[in-house]
């Protein structure tokens, strides 16, 4: 395996000034503390985040949907 020379310790910044990025107004993810650990985070059309206005609404409206699926096994591999 080739290694880097290590002539040039120098740190060549190649991102022109336009480009400079201001940290200073960065912020957090403002979900991360909302979702719940193994949860995920989905995002509603808004026709239909009117329909299902809270995650309870949702997930009863899929749970009943799954209800209605064939069962497979695992092992069976999808078309």
């Amino acid at each position: 395996m080739k290694k880097t020379p290590d002539s040039n310790h120098e740190t060549n910044d190649d991102l022109q000034a336009e480009y400079q990025l201001d940290y200073s107004k960065a912020r957090s993810n403002r979900f991360a503390p909302k979702i719940p650990e193994g949860g995920r985070l989905v995002i509603l059309d808004p026709d239909i985040a009117q329909v299902f206005t809270t995650p309870e609404a949702v997930n009863a409206v899929l749970r009943a949907l799954i209800a209605t699926m064939p069962k497979t096994n695992a092992n069976d591999k999808a078309a």
